[in-house]
C-alpha cells in the first residue's frame, strides 16, 4: 500500500545545498545548445525543461553567469533562488504530496517552481523567500509528525 502524502512527510527530510540558482531562457530551438551546458556540467543540481515555446535551464548562479556570456541570446532571471529538496524516495503513485507541500507554501505566500526527478521532489523559491519557506515547511512537518 502506498503512503499518505502526510506519512511522507513525516519521513522526509528537507534539505538545502546552499546555493544560489537562476533560470536561464533559451529558444525552443536550443536544445542540444542546453543539453550541452549541462554535458560538461558537475554540479549537485540542475535542471532542464524544454515545452514549445522555449528550454530553460535552473543553474547555479556562477555557472549561469559564465554560460550567460557565451548564449547571448539567453535571458537569465533577474531573481536568484534556494532549493530545497524533500530528501526521501517518493513512489510516483503517491497522492498530494507537492499539494500538502504548495498549500503550505501559498498560505505563506511564497510563490514556487517545482521539479520532480525520478524519486524525489524539489522545491525552488526566490532567495529571499527561502527561510520563510524552510520555516513553513518544518512546520508543516511538525504539524504531520502530531498527526
Amino acid at each position: 500500500m502506498t503512503q499518505s502524502a502526510e506519512e511522507a512527510l513525516r519521513e522526509a527530510t528537507l534539505v538545502s545545498d546552499g546555493c544560489l540558482y537562476r533560470l536561464l531562457q533559451l529558444s525552443p530551438k536550443a536544445i542540444t545548445l542546453a543539453a550541452g551546458v549541462l554535458a560538461v556540467a558537475a554540479w549537485p543540481f540542475s535542471a532542464l525543461l524544454v515545452d514549445k515555446d522555449e528550454v530553460t535551464l535552473l543553474l547555479p548562479d556562477e555557472a549561469c553567469q559564465e554560460f550567460a556570456r557565451r548564449l547571448r541570446h539567453a535571458a537569465i532571471s533577474d531573481e536568484a533562488y534556494r532549493l530545497i529538496t524533500i530528501d526521501i524516495e517518493l513512489d510516483s503513485a503517491l497522492v498530494g504530496f507537492m499539494a500538502l507541500l504548495s498549500g503550505a507554501l501559498a498560505e505563506a505566500g511564497i510563490p514556487i517552481l517545482t521539479y520532480a526527478a525520478f524519486s524525489r521532489d524539489h522545491i525552488v523559491v526566490r532567495a529571499h523567500d527561502f527561510e520563510a519557506a524552510m520555516r513553513a515547511l518544518r512546520q508543516l512537518q511538525q504539524k504531520a509528525q502530531g498527526s
